[in-house]
């Protein structure tokens, strides 16, 4: 009777804390978008991608610090930066390694990679996850470690990190400080540098097929920079639409408005100018902090009134961005929850 009376007790604090963990991780999410803070967990392949690597080596069985701990294998979307779960589908995974830990079970080491002093978690996340929340400051992990030349550390902006390999990449390939040495095209997000390589080779082709003959690389950067990015930017300037859109750069808007003249090109099947695209795009994309803050807090008001146990219509997980768009936010389908890894898994071992 008393056995079967703690295990009870025991589930039921574990599924508590759950719930606590959940809320904290949104509220800490809706705490990040107003402070314009990084919430989300690094992922380890985009991270290691973009690092050049030496090699590797297995270093054993060591305590480490849990707040080095930044980023994830393949976990990187269930948890968030502080490893609060994000999720509720996680739940019962969390909550079963919740209850060992109140039944004094002893877990394994969970094993991690190190990149400079940071760690990336290829197995153990609910166990990193429910470690933090109570509050302990050492894990026991396997570590192998990832030899760079890059310092890497819990400061490091990723995001930095990939944008200028980009950059790097794009200027070596295209040459344009060397055909254009006033060029100074700067992209404030990953993934930019590559489409703007696209833009160039489409450009390319474009020209030979007008010429009838093959066109270079270099041919193609310079006519490129002259015909079409330098002549919208021009116009971006000149209709002030950097202000509209703060933090973003000529080149980043360069590359919404270009893709937006296409799409309306395509709708009306008409030729459309420069400004008349740059001028629909910033009507239809500017920021509005205002409406945007009315739904935000239209659906935060909806939670209280409902009760968070209760608004299963939100996900606790969700980012702010997300929550202040028009449209209702729909819950996973129940068999992409099935589907997610680890669901009806009950070991210990993640």
């Amino acid at each position: 009777m008393s056995n079967s009376f703690n295990s009870s007790f025991f589930e039921k604090v574990a599924r508590e804390d759950f719930e606590q963990a959940l809320r904290k991780g949104f509220w800490r999410s809706v705490l990040g978008w107003f402070n314009k803070s990084t919430n989300q967990l690094l992922a380890f392949d985009e991270v290691r991608k973009y690092l050049p690597v030496r090699g590797q080596y297995d270093v054993g069985v060591r305590q480490i610090p849990i707040e080095k701990i930044v980023g994830s294998v393949g976990r990187y979307n269930d948890f968030d930066r502080a490893f609060l779960p994000r999720h509720r589908h996680i739940r019962s995974r969390w909550v079963s390694i919740d209850l060992a830990k109140l039944k004094e079970i002893e877990l394994p080491p969970i094993e991690v990679y190190k990149i400079g002093e940071v760690y990336f978690v290829k197995d153990g996340n609910h166990r990193v996850s429910v470690a933090r929340e109570k509050g302990q400051k050492f894990i026991d992990a396997y570590i192998t470690e990832i030899v760079t030349d890059i310092p890497i550390d819990e400061n490091t902006d990723i995001n930095w990190l990939v944008r200028m390999h980009e950059k790097s990449e794009f200027y070596q390939q295209t040459r344009l400080h060397e055909l254009r040495p006033e060029a100074n095209i700067e992209l404030t997000l990953p993934g930019m540098y590559p489409k703007l390589l696209e833009h160039i080779q489409v450009h390319r082709w474009y020209m030979g097929e007008k010429r009838g003959s093959e066109v270079t690389l270099e041919e193609a950067v310079a006519s490129w920079y002259d015909e079409v990015y330098s002549p919208l930017v021009k116009v971006i300037h000149e209709l002030g639409i950097c202000k509209e859109f703060p933090g973003r750069t000529s080149a980043d808007l360069y590359l919404w408005i270009i893709e937006h003249l296409y799409y309306l090109r395509e709708e009306f099947r008409q030729e459309i100018k420069l400004e008349d695209a740059a001028r629909s795009f910033a009507e239809g994309h500017s920021p509005n902090p205002v409406r945007k803050l009315i739904n935000l807090f239209r659906k935060l008001t909806r939670l209280v009134a409902e009760g968070l146990e209760e608004a299963s219509d939100l996900e606790l997980g969700i980012l702010p961005e997300e929550m202040m768009l028009d449209v209702d936010v729909e819950e996973p389908k129940k068999d992409e929850v099935a589907n997610q890894p680890g669901k009806e898994e009950s070991d210990l071992t993640d």
